[in-house]
């Protein structure tokens, strides 16, 4: 029988607050979320309870394990964002949520969504090569739903616009399971240059473990 302990306890999920048209991301959202919960993760999100997040969310949830929201006020109407899943964390902005959610994690998976989820992916794919933090980030490639976008940054490289040590940055699977296993194996690389960069907000976006690291 597979271990299921995890060196992560929590991990941020990025997701559509719509369903997509296709039953597998709904799948996937919510075999994710039992994923997290086979493993003992909690999760952390954006909040509410609509769409892939509602699903991703609810899945942890009624697993037993810690639900955390972030979610700025004026998105915090139910008409916008359904009900509360778990605990609630309301904040001033957009920048606030995504710099709290990235403190609190340990690692990132984005699941399918659109300019939001993308926002935030890419966010946190440049702190990573910007060495402000260390943390895996793992794209949950459903039905090939990111193809496109890993033939756009395979095409980034080739070109000489990103470097290959920041094309493995980005992890991609088609299960949750497999991109959970493959995130707990990831080894950050920096180069020459990054290695050395010193950011004073980087306390803004590490968890405390990562800080002793």
């Amino acid at each position: 029988m597979e271990d299921t302990k995890s060196r992560f306890k929590r991990i941020c999920v990025f997701c559509g607050s719509s369903s997509g048209k296709k039953a597998t991301y709904q799948e996937a959202a919510v075999e994710l979320g039992k994923e997290l919960v086979e493993r003992k993760i909690d999760l952390v999100y954006g909040g509410g309870s609509v769409g892939l997040m509602g699903l991703v969310s609810q899945a942890v949830h009624d697993g037993g394990r810690h639900v955390l929201g972030v979610i700025p006020k004026t998105l915090t109407p139910r008409e916008i964002t359904g009900d509360p899943v778990g605990e609630v964390k309301t904040v001033s902005d957009m920048h606030q949520r995504k710099a709290e959610m990235a403190r609190q994690a340990d690692a990132f998976i984005a699941l399918p969504g659109g300019y939001g989820t993308l926002e935030e992916l890419l966010e946190v794919i440049t702190w990573a090569q910007l060495g402000i933090h260390r943390k895996p980030v793992g794209l949950l490639n459903v039905d090939g739903f990111y193809n496109s976008l890993l033939s756009f940054v395979d095409k980034a490289v080739d070109e000489g616009f990103i470097s290959p040590t920041a094309r493995r940055i980005i992890i991609s699977a088609p299960t949750a399971k497999q991109l959970v296993r493959q995130l707990e194996e990831y080894v950050p690389e920096h180069d020459e240059i990054t290695s050395k960069l010193v950011w004073e907000d980087r306390l803004n976006y590490v968890s405390e473990s990562e800080i002793a690291t």
